[in-house]
């Protein structure tokens, strides 16, 4: 039985975190599709980034596979750790389609914003905005289970986004690479993923109330 004692301590460790099972495999899958991609020929890159010319061109793909490229490994392992930190944040906020909506409406937001918003933008890789969405949709349910948190990662994260809008990327970013727009942009579509459910909630509980009066 004692030999059986650090198993069960690992389990709970892994449960805490969680990384067990299924959950743990679904996060395994993510890091790989984020961080292969870097490990290839570096041709992948300008055939997956998103490219404003190439889209134009009816290469459609790129909308999506832009999110899950990078200009190398080390900026691929940097998103990669960024994901996992998230995921043992908010894992246990959020179900596994909140997980989906918040990362399509990211990138949907992502696309659009660059493509719409900034024309002059002619290729971007990353998925730094995708987790800047996450982000904001994680700080919605921590403010919503009012966890004692909520309020001061809300604001730290609030105040980011604001300074890179007014002064650019953080000091210690790397300024050719970092299009803080990105980050922005994946930011409000987390927040309508976070925020679409709670209204649609809202509003039929709403209607249920009028049609028992």
């Amino acid at each position: 039985m004692a030999g059986e004692q650090p198993v069960h301590r690992t389990q709970a460790v892994l449960q805490s975190l969680y990384i067990d099972g299924k959950r743990g495999l679904c996060l395994g899958a993510v890091l790989l599709a984020l961080v292969l991609p870097a490990l290839v020929q570096p041709e992948l890159q300008a055939l997956l980034r998103y490219d404003r010319n190439a889209l134009a061109g009816g290469q459609w793909w790129r909308w999506v596979t832009g999110h899950l490229v990078h200009l190398d490994f080390e900026h691929a392992l940097l998103n990669g750790i960024g994901f996992a930190l998230l995921w043992t944040l908010f894992a246990g906020l959020l179900r596994g389609r909140d997980w989906l909506a918040i990362v399509l409406l990211s990138m949907l937001s992502i696309d659009l914003g660059l493509w719409f918003g900034q024309p002059k933008l002619l290729w971007y890789v990353g998925a730094s905005g995708v987790l800047h969405g996450i982000m904001a949709a994680g700080c919605v349910q921590l403010l919503r289970h009012r966890d004692r948190i909520a309020l001061p990662t809300a604001l730290i994260f609030a105040g980011k986004l604001t300074y890179e809008q007014w002064q650019g990327p953080l000091p210690f970013e790397t300024h050719a690479v970092v299009i803080v727009q990105a980050h922005l942009y994946g930011a409000l579509g987390g927040l309508l993923a976070a925020l679409l459910p709670l209204g649609l909630t809202a509003i039929l509980r709403a209607r249920n109330t009028v049609d028992q009066t």
